[in-house]
């Protein structure tokens, strides 16, 4: 069995475990989607001419804290699993597996997790176009401007939630990758 689809079957017998994750890093593929969203179409002028000159400091500034708590949170959850599977690591070093393998496994499943995301927040988005657009349309008072999701946006999104899952994951994977297996399997 490959590495990666050691990792699939991992990640589908846990995916119980990872749904609040998912969940919340599609979320905020969404939302970080919508502010950039606003920035770059045409709603940015109209609501500039309605409102302060300050939205799109705004909408960048909470961007920024966007990503980076996305970040510390794909952290900290992959710690949290990590640890609730510290059993299954030491199985695995067990029966062979290497420092290296392990960590390859946990990386795999990281990423499952961030192109999982990353489609459903696509997925989320495209649904939720519809009423934000309905929204802007009252707001602006004309139906000229339109929130869009444009195709290399969608695969940015994507490969942007794949990134910061990868990046937020590799140090909890070299943390199970380095626990004993003797101790890991009396673990509970």
């Amino acid at each position: 069995m490959s590495l990666f689809k050691l990792a699939y079957s991992n990640f589908k017998r846990s995916v119980k475990n990872y749904v609040a994750l998912i969940i919340s890093l599609s979320f905020s593929i969404f939302t970080f989607f919508n502010f950039q969203n606003i920035v770059f179409s045409n709603a940015m002028d109209v609501l500039k001419e309605k409102n302060s000159d300050y939205i799109a400091i705004i909408i960048q500034v909470i961007s920024i804290v966007l990503i980076i708590f996305v970040f510390f949170f794909i952290w900290y959850a992959t710690n949290v699993f990590l640890s609730q599977r510290k059993k299954e690591i030491g199985i695995l070093r067990a029966i062979g597996a290497s420092k290296r393998n392990i960590s390859q496994v946990f990386n795999a499943e990281t990423f499952i997790i961030g192109l999982l995301a990353g489609v459903l927040g696509i997925i989320i988005t495209l649904l939720l176009l519809i009423p934000g657009n309905a929204l802007i349309h009252e707001i602006a008072g004309n139906t000229s401007v339109n929130a869009v999701l444009p195709i290399g946006g969608a695969f940015i999104l994507i490969i942007l939630s794949v990134i910061l899952t990868m990046i937020g994951g590799l140090i909890p994977s070299k943390k199970a990758a380095q626990e004993d297996p003797v101790t890991a399997l009396r673990s509970e």
